[in-house]
């Protein structure tokens, strides 16, 4: 039996990381190369995206290829910046 619908080749997958996680950093400017140093992503030339669950205390700038709404405001509320890294 044929398999039905359309399955995308191109499809993007992420590694995620919530901000909960980004609290364990004491570094004022999170990048790829970091997260994979605290064991927070196993591949930094894949693709990263921030999620909104939990809450970030320190101002701090996050660069990453997505991030989710709630993330992005709770980043800049906190005193920080969300910058998107273009592939």
């Amino acid at each position: 039996m044929p398999k039905r619908g359309f399955v995308s080749n191109f499809k993007k997958v992420y590694q995620i990381v919530n901000l909960d996680d980004l609290n364990s950093i004491k570094e004022t400017t999170i990048t790829p190369l970091l997260l994979k140093a605290n064991g927070l992503i196993r591949d930094e030339s894949a693709l990263i995206k921030i999620l909104g669950n939990g809450s970030i205390k320190n101002p701090v700038t996050v660069q990453a290829h997505a991030f989710s709404k709630r993330a992005s405001v709770e980043i800049v509320n906190a005193g920080g910046k969300a910058e998107i890294i273009n592939v």
